[in-house]
Protein backbone atom coordinates (compact mmCIF):
# COMPACT_ATOMS: atom_id res chain seq x y z
CA UNK A 1 0.00 0.00 0.00
CA UNK A 2 2.69 2.31 -0.77
CA UNK A 3 0.35 5.23 -2.21
CA UNK A 4 -1.51 5.50 0.86
CA UNK A 5 1.94 5.06 3.07
CA UNK A 6 3.71 8.06 0.85
CA UNK A 7 0.20 10.14 2.49
CA UNK A 8 1.12 9.02 6.25
CA UNK A 9 -1.88 7.02 5.94
CA UNK A 10 -1.73 3.23 7.35
CA UNK A 11 -4.17 0.74 5.98
CA UNK A 12 -5.64 -1.83 8.88
CA UNK A 13 -8.56 -4.39 7.95
CA UNK A 14 -10.68 -6.04 10.52
CA UNK A 15 -12.27 -9.12 10.74
CA UNK A 16 -14.75 -11.02 12.30
CA UNK A 17 -12.54 -13.83 11.92
CA UNK A 18 -9.86 -15.46 14.57
CA UNK A 19 -6.25 -14.25 14.81
CA UNK A 20 -4.97 -17.66 13.80
CA UNK A 21 -7.58 -17.76 10.69
CA UNK A 22 -6.07 -14.09 9.59
CA UNK A 23 -2.51 -15.24 10.22
CA UNK A 24 -3.51 -18.47 8.06
CA UNK A 25 -4.40 -15.86 5.20
CA UNK A 26 -1.67 -13.82 5.79
CA UNK A 27 0.76 -16.86 4.81
CA UNK A 28 -1.39 -18.52 2.24
CA UNK A 29 -1.29 -15.09 0.65
CA UNK A 30 2.33 -14.42 0.99
CA UNK A 31 0.95 -11.12 2.91
CA UNK A 32 2.99 -11.62 6.23
CA UNK A 33 3.99 -8.07 7.40
CA UNK A 34 2.59 -6.24 4.45
CA UNK A 35 -0.79 -5.91 5.33
CA UNK A 36 -2.08 -5.58 8.76
CA UNK A 37 -5.13 -7.48 9.93
CA UNK A 38 -7.07 -7.03 13.59
CA UNK A 39 -9.34 -9.73 14.53
CA UNK A 40 -12.60 -8.72 16.32
CA UNK A 41 -13.16 -11.80 17.58
CA UNK A 42 -15.21 -13.27 19.30
CA UNK A 43 -16.89 -10.48 21.11
CA UNK A 44 -17.00 -8.15 17.69
CA UNK A 45 -17.14 -4.97 19.91
CA UNK A 46 -15.47 -2.81 17.44
CA UNK A 47 -17.28 -3.50 13.78
CA UNK A 48 -20.41 -2.97 16.24
CA UNK A 49 -19.58 0.57 17.55
CA UNK A 50 -18.33 1.61 13.80
CA UNK A 51 -21.97 0.12 12.82
CA UNK A 52 -20.14 -2.66 10.56
CA UNK A 53 -21.76 -5.61 11.69
CA UNK A 54 -24.86 -7.43 9.97
CA UNK A 55 -27.02 -6.98 12.99
CA UNK A 56 -30.25 -8.10 10.90
CA UNK A 57 -31.42 -12.08 12.10
CA UNK A 58 -32.82 -12.50 8.45
CA UNK A 59 -29.58 -11.93 6.82
CA UNK A 60 -27.79 -14.77 5.01
CA UNK A 61 -24.74 -13.03 6.87
CA UNK A 62 -25.68 -12.24 10.31
CA UNK A 63 -23.01 -11.13 12.64
CA UNK A 64 -20.52 -10.87 9.70
CA UNK A 65 -18.28 -7.68 8.93
CA UNK A 66 -19.75 -5.13 6.60
CA UNK A 67 -17.33 -4.39 3.50
CA UNK A 68 -16.34 -0.35 4.80
CA UNK A 69 -14.07 2.30 4.75
CA UNK A 70 -12.87 4.63 7.39
CA UNK A 71 -10.48 7.19 7.64
CA UNK A 72 -9.18 7.63 11.20
CA UNK A 73 -6.57 10.84 11.82
CA UNK A 74 -3.96 10.81 13.98
CA UNK A 75 -6.34 12.02 17.02
CA UNK A 76 -8.54 9.45 16.44
CA UNK A 77 -11.70 11.54 14.93
CA UNK A 78 -13.34 9.54 12.20
CA UNK A 79 -13.15 11.48 9.16
CA UNK A 80 -14.83 9.24 6.30
CA UNK A 81 -16.93 6.66 6.42
CA UNK A 82 -18.24 4.65 4.07
CA UNK A 83 -20.82 1.38 4.55
CA UNK A 84 -21.20 -0.91 1.73
CA UNK A 85 -24.50 -2.60 0.74
CA UNK A 86 -22.67 -5.70 -0.34
CA UNK A 87 -19.22 -7.21 0.84
CA UNK A 88 -18.73 -7.74 -2.79
CA UNK A 89 -19.10 -3.95 -3.91
CA UNK A 90 -15.11 -2.68 -3.17
CA UNK A 91 -14.19 1.31 -3.34
CA UNK A 92 -11.13 1.93 -5.69
CA UNK A 93 -7.77 2.74 -4.79
CA UNK A 94 -8.19 6.14 -6.15
CA UNK A 95 -11.51 6.20 -4.60
CA UNK A 96 -9.86 5.81 -1.02
CA UNK A 97 -7.15 8.44 -2.06
CA UNK A 98 -9.92 11.05 -3.24
CA UNK A 99 -11.44 10.59 0.08
CA UNK A 100 -8.40 10.50 2.13
CA UNK A 101 -6.80 14.21 0.85
CA UNK A 102 -10.48 15.07 1.05
CA UNK A 103 -10.44 14.24 4.75
CA UNK A 104 -7.62 16.02 5.52
CA UNK A 105 -6.52 13.13 7.82
CA UNK A 106 -3.22 12.63 6.45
Amino acid sequence: MPQFEARGAQVVGVSTDAAPSLAAWQKANNAGGKQILLSDFPRRQMLTAYGALETNEQSPVYRYAKRAYFIIDKTGTVKYVKIMDSPLDLLSADELLKALKDSGAA
